[in-house]
């Protein structure tokens, strides 16, 4: 459980490390046209702030390979380019000097019907799902532009992948393999938007799994088991922080793990001590600075900064309940064009090298990690509480900024809502497990979609549980810390009481067990009075529907495939 209590990072003190052309003199820059990106000239014809600011930037001495960096590219890598780029670096391991192969792995297709397509990389000579569990090697996740107006991910992995398939990351695939999904959102990327082709944000559905561009990665996690997951993103640079602080954002990189109601704490203290600290040197050694994760809300009016949701929606937070040390890494990026890409793509190139060489040093201690949170996990059905809802921790931090005239450090002292230390608003007692109706198989699919075990109930039973009564309830979008979540419709706030009572089962209704290693992500689907649930989004059609199971059945049941 994550709460004030109990959350393993309560006494960790941090300190910050680190208008418009229209008031300022800009520096001048060339114009992309763009190969399928939409920004216009005028908007890339200049940097958007004075020559002062630009000069915090400079380009680091380092070439890359990606199509966007070859001579005349005036865009980023286009979908076309990018699928090319994967198929050449296909290979099969026997004709490797080192034995590695490197597979291209379809997941589907985008809304508008681009491949979703991923890279392994392995030295397994077997690399069928199965056979990379059994190999004794942990596998990390990449991914790269879920938002489409993000490029800097997307061009970083493909050098990622360069260097894993014949490169200076290659000699890690003794220890790891690794999973490239450089571009997960195609549609966005090929109009310049963040969120896919319906209007929905990918990375706030990925425990809704609404959308194919979230459905693959969910394939992704739920075949491959990773035991560590990048999200490689970048984030505004100007926009509401000028408007509300007079500031131009500072920092190279930003970054946060998984931090959400009753994520593990042996999770929290891997992504820390295993990660984020040798993250940092080897940013700081590249001369490149760096912060926890923050943003601003949407109302100009409202200046409080916030680190990272704490919504158990994003990928950083679903992949964390799934037990993977789950690191998002942003570089100051949206809304500059190309401007400085080179620095933020050697941004993101550095940061996730250091990510893979961690995995590797440490692979057999996250091989332990995974085993015994998985079982820790599974061991807390029907017994103590679990976090229903929680909340980030208002607190006063010095951040650091830079003046828009000048590109002096700017200091401020804001109101700031720490993720690092999360309070418990709604707890209940952990069931053994949920019951659900028999007419609930959109809500199935989706927790089988997640890598939920689920049973299906084969004889007629009285299980003891209790079932919910509404007490009230409002219809509103849902939110996050920047605002409202772009998803397309709005969702049902309840409030609910739990009553005791002995449940009538059918057969051919649900049984979803929490004994079970995804047991806390069971939790935030099936929880129906939060503004992520099953219930809140209609995916489950009532009350009735759904219930909680108090002591475990024991009845005829067949796994759910």
């Amino acid at each position: 459980m994550t709460s004030s209590s109990t959350h393993p990072l309560r006494h960790l003190r941090w300190w910050p490390l680190g208008l418009l052309c229209g008031w300022l003199t800009c520096a001048a820059q060339p114009a992309p046209s763009g190969v399928d990106s939409p920004a216009s000239a005028a908007a890339n014809a200049a940097a958007p702030y004075s020559a002062a600011v630009a000069a915090r930037f400079p380009d680091p001495a380092v070439n890359y390979r990606t199509p966007a960096f070859e001579p005349g590219h005036a865009g980023f890598t286009s979908n076309a380019e990018l699928q090319a780029m994967l198929r050449s670096l296909q290979r099969d391991g026997q004709g490797s000097a080192d034995g590695s192969s490197v597979k291209l792995l379809p997941l589907g297709s985008s809304q508008t019907g681009v491949p979703l397509e991923a890279l392994l990389f392995t030295r397994n000579p077997d690399t069928d799902p199965e056979a990379l569990l059994r190999s004794g090697r942990p596998t990390v996740l990449l991914v790269g532009q879920q938002h489409g107006d993000e490029p800097a991910g997307s061009e970083a992995l493909l050098v990622i992948a360069q260097q894993l398939a014949h490169g200076r990351l290659q000699g890690l695939l003794e220890r790891i393999n690794v999973l490239v999904l450089p571009r997960a959102n195609p549609d966005g990327a090929r109009v310049d938007s963040r969120v896919t082709a319906s209007g929905i944000d990918a990375n706030r559905d990925h425990l809704l799994l609404k959308t194919p561009e979230a459905q693959a990665q969910a394939q992704l996690a739920r075949d491959y088991r990773p035991v560590v997951v990048v999200d490689a993103h970048e984030y505004v640079v100007l926009g509401r922080t000028l408007e509300e602080f007079g500031a131009v954002q500072r920092f190279d990189a930003m970054l946060q793990y998984a931090m959400t109601a009753n994520l593990p704490e042996f999770i929290s203290k891997a992504s820390e001590e295993w990660f984020r600290r040798p993250l940092l040197a080897s940013l700081k050694a590249e001369g490149l600075s760096v912060e926890w994760y923050y943003t601003t809300s949407t109302d100009l009016g409202d200046k409080k900064v916030s680190m990272g949701g704490v919504q158990p929606d994003t990928g950083r937070n679903v992949n964390g309940l799934k037990n993977a040390v789950s690191l998002l890494i942003e570089t100051r990026g949206v809304g500059l064009g190309r401007l400085h890409l080179k620095r933020r793509v050697h941004t993101h190139v550095t940061a996730i090298a250091s990510v893979l060489q961690s995995a590797a040093a440490h692979a057999a201690d996250l091989v332990k990690l995974r085993q015994f949170v998985d079982n820790e996990v599974s061991a807390l059905a029907c017994q103590g509480d679990a976090v229903i809802e929680a909340e980030t921790t208002p607190s006063e931090y010095v951040l650091m900024m830079l003046d828009p005239a000048t590109g002096a450090d700017k200091p401020l002292t804001v109101a700031w809502d720490s993720a690092l230390e999360l309070r418990a608003v709604k707890t209940r007692a952990r069931p053994c497990g949920f019951w659900l109706a028999a007419g609930e198989s959109d809500a199935v699919l989706r927790l089988r979609g997640l890598g939920v075990l689920v049973q299906q109930v084969n004889e007629t039973a009285v299980l003891r549980g209790e079932t919910y009564r509404e007490t009230a309830r409002r219809e509103g979008p849902r939110a996050d810390v920047n605002g409202t979540v772009a998803d397309g419709g709005s969702v049902l706030r309840l409030q609910v009481q739990t009553v005791p009572a002995l449940i009538d089962v059918d057969p051919g209704s649900y049984y979803v067990p929490l004994d079970q290693p995804l047991a806390n992500l069971v939790l935030a689907a099936l929880e129906p009075d939060t503004q992520n649930s099953y219930l809140a989004n209609r995916i489950l059609s009532g009350l009735a529907s759904v219930a909680r199971v108090t002591v475990r059945p024991e009845l005829k049941m067949s796994v759910v495939p």
